[in-house]
């Protein structure tokens, strides 16, 4: 579904990432694990069009996407949920989610995407006339997510979903993750809390400072002593 190959992305003088290649297959759940400052949301970003590579490959479905801008990236159906959530806080909640839909002309099938959202968070469904700005940090990322479920993604990229949140509603937001998955949602999700990640992910990838450091199955990976040593804070 997707492939890249030895993307190399630079901030100015900075190389963000050193010639990573990784690789998501439809129906599956990856996640890009690794420390602050590591790759992870440059890898994101590079896909969807947001920063530009220096050199490498960015493949979708068979076709180049590297040099594509965001809002075509996002017609093919790559979608992502930014990191920090991307809400606008004065806007309401159904405002906000209603941005997911404008890359769409399909109005029965937004009707359908919007409920199929809204069933899977129903807090929002409460919240609709409300602003977002006034929500909690698990709402703002539920509206995160579920905006960009309106725009009907094929792959999914999640950036720290469960960045700030407690420890609660992060296992309400990785059980959602997973369910989303389910329903045929391909994702590709980076995470700091690497251990939640390769819970619920099918293939993982640890990124240390622009270079994949290891790769493999996610429960085989969580499974291994060095890494849990290494990478997951088990001693």
């Amino acid at each position: 579904m997707l492939v890249v190959r030895d993307l190399v992305v630079n901030y100015g003088a900075i190389r963000a990432l050193h010639g990573i290649s990784l690789r998501v297959d439809q129906g599956r759940i990856v996640t890009l694990v690794g420390s602050n400052g590591a790759g992870k949301s440059t890898t994101l970003r590079a896909i969807s069009g947001i920063v530009r590579a220096a050199s490498g490959s960015i493949v979708y479905d068979g076709k180049p996407i590297g040099r594509m801008p965001p809002h075509e990236i996002v017609r093919l159906g790559i979608v992502q949920a930014p990191e920090g959530r991307g809400i606008f806080a004065n806007m309401t909640v159904e405002e906000n989610l209603l941005l997911g839909a404008t890359v769409r002309d399909d109005a029965a099938g937004v009707r359908e995407d919007w409920d199929r959202a809204l069933a899977l968070f129903p807090r929002l469904a409460e919240r609709l006339s409300q602003n977002a700005g006034t929500l909690s940090g698990g709402e703002q990322q539920m509206l995160a997510i579920g905006r960009a479920l309106i725009a009907k993604p094929r792959l999914l990229l999640l950036d720290e979903p469960s960045l700030g949140l407690a420890p609660q509603v992060c296992q309400t937001i990785f059980r959602i993750i997973r369910e989303i998955n389910e329903r045929g949602t391909t994702i590709l999700l980076v995470e700091q809390n690497a251990n939640a990640a390769l819970r619920i992910a099918d293939y993982a990838y640890v990124l240390e400072v622009g270079d994949i450091a290891l790769e493999g199955d996610a429960k085989k990976l969580a499974a291994d002593d060095n890494v849990r040593k290494a990478y997951l804070g088990v001693h």
